[in-house]
């Protein structure tokens, strides 16, 4: 039982994934989790008041299934699968981090300043969530498709505009964490 509560190495992993690709690629689908919004939109009737959500969602009832999995695999491994949540982080990160007013830093998974039951009483931290809520909807939608879609399945079907689009997300999380995040913490 070991072996299923740490983290698998890339070598094992990232064949997985390529054989998912692989699988994937020979029935003709593709991977991506932002897609489902629309599929779930329309579900909803979203069809009738934009052009945008008219097309035939049924054919990507597949991708719900992905979704449903991974948020129910996300579930069981992090409730049942992990022995511990918080992730290594170098210790010149977490002072930092801390300087800046985390001091959940290396001993939680994702910091409580912004995640945890506080955050719905703080007016600053409910607004960098909601811009950032925004902002990442419309960026999806803006590049078609999210990282995941991107990298993952667009790289894979050896696409141009998954690579130039993925190119971008490594360099926009990078100009977030070094110059944005600084200024607004």
């Amino acid at each position: 039982m070991e072996w299923i509560l740490e983290p698998w190495p890339w070598y094992v992993s990232g064949p997985l994934i390529a054989m998912t690709m692989f699988i994937l690629l020979y029935i003709g689908k593709n991977f991506g989790m932002s897609s489902n919004l629309r599929t779930l939109c329309t579900m909803c009737g979203a069809d009738k008041t934009c052009d945008f959500f008219c097309f035939d969602w049924k054919a990507q009832r597949w991708n719900l299934l992905v979704m449903s999995g991974a948020i129910i695999g996300g579930f069981v491994a992090s409730n049942y699968l992990s022995n511990n949540q918080t992730p290594d982080l170098n210790p010149k990160t977490v002072e930092h981090l801390k300087e800046i007013g985390f001091e959940s830093a290396g001993k939680a998974y994702v910091p409580t300043e912004l995640f945890g039951q506080e955050a719905f009483s703080d007016p600053k931290t409910l607004a960098i969530l909601l811009i950032g809520g925004i902002l990442v909807g419309f960026g999806a939608r803006y590049a078609g498709g999210c990282t995941s879609g991107h990298a993952i399945s667009g790289i894979s079907n050896l696409q141009l505009p998954s690579l130039i689009a993925t190119i971008g997300f490594f360099i926009g999380g990078l100009i977030m964490v070094h110059l944005i995040f600084p200024l607004i913490f």
